[in-house]
């Protein structure tokens, strides 16, 4: 399953990038992210069997293994992509909370969309390490 970033804001080069770039390429899944402007810019279709994640400080807060064992779920249910949308600075309006499969939070706190990057990277590190029985996750 294709773990796909989708986000607002033109990360260059900076200390979010390097973890970024660090997390992404320690995952064994496939992974593509994708750059759009802060207004405007063409979001890449959606194919089929994809689900599509919004990150929204409403969303739900899951742990690192409720997180793993939804990206369990769609994988084995043959979801061939997991889109995480990530906003610009005033997030996304209704249509597109409304059009998710899963609004996730990082917690009631306001991130900047560099650093929501950072850590959703290493969330996706984190739970295919889970799934992988990587030690890299310890629970408790």
């Amino acid at each position: 399953m294709l773990l796909h970033i989708v986000a607002r804001g033109r990360i260059g080069r900076s200390p979010e990038s390097e973890l970024v770039d660090r997390y992404l390429k320690r995952i064994a899944w496939p992974t593509r992210v994708t750059e759009l402007p802060d207004r405007g810019g063409k979001i890449p279709d959606v194919p089929a069997a994809t689900r599509r994640v919004v990150l929204d400080e409403t969303g739900k807060v899951l742990s690192s293994v409720e997180f793993a064992r939804q990206l369990e779920r769609w994988r084995d249910d043959g979801v061939r992509e997991a889109r995480f949308m990530i906003g610009a600075a005033d997030g996304f309006g209704d249509a597109e909370r409304d059009g998710a499969d899963l609004l996730l939070s990082f917690g009631r706190a306001t991130w900047p969309h560099m650093m929501a990057r950072a850590m959703l990277a290493e969330q996706l590190f984190r739970a295919t390490s889970i799934l992988a029985n990587h030690p890299y996750h310890r629970e408790g």
